[in-house]
């Protein structure tokens, strides 16, 4: 696609980007089929999204409730709380329900970036938490952290990196404000071990540098208390991680057309714009960004059907829109409502009850 199919505005379209969720939320186009296992990640992208534009308006609140709160997965009986299941969310109605090799129906695992989403969500339209079960949550929780202090996503395994612990310590601990679910100590150990000698963060031990592994991180320590908000003015001498050399890193994330890259050598990309600068917002080192710069190149990336795309010239996306919206609220847009940077979501939407 050339990019005679990008916004060539110079302004925020706040209008069509309002439509464009609108439209998501109604009727997914026919490209997000194989993506319908995870129809309540991308209804949190919708949902949070228009409560970003000042547009939460436009959803059915009780009608999108009921269904996320119809997602949580329970046991039958006494006797499956013993089967280790974690009991949070499914990604949609039909991952409730997959067949067996007899072709019997039977409950398909919950997973916790799921959960991440749901209370997301809960907390967008400011649903009261207590009323739901959340210690079912907590406590099967428990069963998916790992002795090196990381977590699977579901109960019948998968890999285990920063995104699943950082959806633990965001979502069903830090939303439910309750961290009896974890291990807090094994937890950050296992994010220390992340930290790569050229100071940002892989997915796992050892592995390469990576702008959305360094976030959740950084949101994940900030979250569980050992790490404090603008950690440079307080002294980052102090800091359990390598804070000059995590500056460093992220700062070269920063590309000459004024975007933010997730690796070296690769180019500017709009969630970067969120992943990265977030991190640089919660060490508070966000005044070494070019704003300008970045809200250029953000521009580029802008639909002129609405929503954002990866790379400039292409046709926007629902997960890069929402990370396009949280940019230009951490670039503080008129009309869009400032963001949680360290739980993905509005200042309102994460205000306790």
């Amino acid at each position: 696609m050339d990019s005679s199919d990008s916004n060539s505005s110079t302004h925020f379209e706040r209008e069509r980007h309002v439509r464009f969720l609108e439209m998501m939320y109604e009727l997914l186009p026919s490209e997000y089929q194989g993506q319908e296992i995870n129809r309540l990640t991308l209804a949190y992208f919708a949902i949070s999204g228009l409560h970003m534009l000042g547009a939460l308006d436009r959803v059915d609140k009780e009608g999108a409730i009921s269904w996320v709160l119809s997602l949580q997965a329970h046991p039958k009986n006494e006797s499956e709380l013993k089967n280790r299941q974690f009991y949070g969310f499914h990604g949609s109605r039909s991952s409730q329900f997959q067949p067996n090799d007899s072709a019997v129906w039977i409950p398909n695992g919950s997973h916790l970036a799921s959960t991440y989403c749901a209370l997301a969500i809960l907390k967008t339209f400011r649903y009261n938490l207590s009323h739901m079960d959340s210690e079912l949550i907590l406590k099967s929780m428990k069963n998916l952290q790992q002795p090196d202090g990381s977590f699977m996503p579901i109960h019948t395994g998968a890999e285990r990196d920063l995104r699943f612990l950082f959806a633990v310590s965001a979502a069903i601990c830090s939303m439910l404000d309750d961290w009896s679910g974890m291990d807090k100590e094994k937890a950050k150990d296992y994010i220390l071990n992340c930290q790569s000698y050229d100071g940002g963060f892989g997915l796992i031990p050892g592995s390469e540098s990576h702008g959305g592994a360094t976030y959740c991180a950084v949101a994940s320590l900030r979250l569980m208390g050992f790490i404090e908000d603008d950690v440079l003015s307080k002294g980052a001498s102090s800091s359990i991680i390598n804070v000059p050399l995590l500056l460093d890193w992220s700062l070269q994330r920063l590309a000459a057309d004024g975007g933010f890259q997730g690796r070296p050598n690769k180019p500017s990309d709009t969630c970067y714009a969120f992943w990265v600068g977030g991190v640089l917002r919660i060490l508070g080192a966000h005044k070494f960004i070019d704003e300008k710069a970045l809200r250029q190149f953000l521009l580029t990336c802008q639909s002129q059907y609405g929503g954002f795309s990866k790379f400039p010239g292409q046709l926007p996306d629902l997960y890069h829109s929402y990370y396009g919206f949280s940019a230009f609220s951490m670039l503080e847009e008129p009309g869009v409502n400032p963001i949680c940077v360290e739980l993905g979501i509005t200042d309102v939407a994460a205000i306790e009850l």
